[in-house]
């Protein structure tokens, strides 16, 4: 697990960390990822990188084996975790499919900004991180996944994710490594 470095051009995206999702037990816990993000959202508006917010809307149609429970949406339920601070130059995806990819403008607006690499951060690790990390590795993206800022409700799941399917399409590393890089310069 080592970040080894940044493109110049690198873009953060937080997945649905909104406050439906605090419904939802985590391992680990929410309120941790929570404060990793928002210090890497932090560090990327230190150094003008683009800032991705997604947030999940609700389901894509069809059928599964195993949909999850069934929560009923507040009204609240869409609105961004106030730590991450929201500013008008931050992009916002809303999604209905578990990657922020299929459906989104979120393809067009990393490839209109030139941006060549994407670190990802957010819930859930084996759904919406990991759907989100596979199509941008296979858009062409660098991707990098800072695991001590995810979380899975489901912590088997979370390691899967994390030992056997990220090491495939990414670099893994804290978020603090991230940062690190970036403000050294290692962009």
């Amino acid at each position: 697990m080592a970040v080894t470095t940044l493109d110049p051009n690198t873009a953060l995206i937080v997945i649905d960390l909104q406050k439906g999702i605090l419904a939802y037990s985590t391992e680990p816990p929410v309120a941790e990822v929570v404060t990793r993000a928002a210090a890497l959202v932090a560090a990327f508006r230190r150094h003008a990188l683009p800032i991705v917010l997604v947030t999940v809307a609700g389901r894509p149609p069809g059928r599964t084996e195993q949909a999850g429970p069934r929560i009923e949406p507040t009204p609240d339920w869409l609105d961004l975790l106030p730590e991450l601070d929201r500013q008008p130059a931050d992009h916002l995806v809303t999604k209905r499919t578990p990657g922020a990819f299929t459906g989104t403008d979120l393809e067009p607006y990393l490839k209109g900004r030139g941006v060549t690499q994407v670190v990802i951060v957010g819930l859930a690790t084996s759904n919406g991180v990991e759907a989100t990390a596979r199509h941008a590795y296979e858009l062409g993206f660098n991707v990098t996944l800072a695991i001590d800022a995810m979380s899975d409700t489901d912590s088997e799941k979370h390691q899967n994710s994390i030992t056997r399917i990220f090491p495939r399409l990414a670099e893994t590393g804290r978020a603090q490594d991230i940062i690190d890089l970036l403000d050294r310069g290692a962009h």
